[in-house]
């Protein structure tokens, strides 16, 4: 996958980043008109994180302190919830809206050791890009629930087809060795499969 493709998806990324966040700046300020008690908490809110923030950093409060405004956020926090559901707004009302809510459309996400890894929503877009160019389709109907290994002879002919197997059994040995390479797929001491013949065989 060339880097040309990734930078095109991540600028795609940004772009649904930024209209979630305009969509819910107008959400919020509609919200506001209507019910104005809830930017009289946000502003107080926004205010006690300072005040909070500015304590802790110049020790300036003791922990009686911090712990009280501590508090009071969390009161004015509990008292937007209450309005946001007695006017019938969902809590989640007032929260970008973004596509995935794994890495919050930024395409990359902190793993277990805080390291910088990309999101399955990414991966599966440069997946379905890959699929795109190398001609592959009909992937719901072409995989290997939809198998039927009856379609290939249970017949054991060595002069004619060169094994001392019959085909069927070639088959399911093959498809069982793909399934085993793709339940390994990410083993970095797994072997590759190759897959040899004249065009159009299966």
């Amino acid at each position: 996958m060339s880097n040309a493709i990734l930078n095109s998806l991540l600028k795609e990324y940004d772009q649904k980043k930024i209209n979630a966040e305009i969509d819910l700046e107008k959400r919020r300020q509609n919200l506001y008109k209507l019910l104005p008690r809830l930017e009289a908490i946000d502003n107080e809110l926004h205010n006690f994180a300072i005040t909070t923030a500015k304590n802790i950093l110049n020790n300036s409060s003791n922990s009686s302190s911090i712990d009280n405004l501590k508090q009071k956020i969390l009161d004015l926090k509990k008292e937007k919830e209450s309005i946001l559901l007695e006017n019938n707004y969902n809590l989640d009302y007032l929260k970008p809206s973004y596509d995935c809510k794994i890495c919050n459309d930024t395409g990359y996400i902190l793993d277990n050791k805080h390291n910088t890894i990309m999101c399955n929503c990414l991966k599966q877009k440069l997946l379905d890009i890959s699929f795109n160019k190398s001609n592959i389709s009909n992937l719901e109907k072409e995989n290997f629930d939809n198998f039927n290994e009856l379609i290939y002879s249970d017949e054991v002919d060595l002069s004619k087809y060169k094994f001392n197997i019959s085909p069927r059994k070639n088959i399911l040995n093959i498809k069982n060795k793909s399934i085993q390479f793709i339940n390994n797929f990410e083993n970095p001491e797994y072997k590759n499969l190759l897959f040899v013949g004249s065009t159009g065989l299966r």
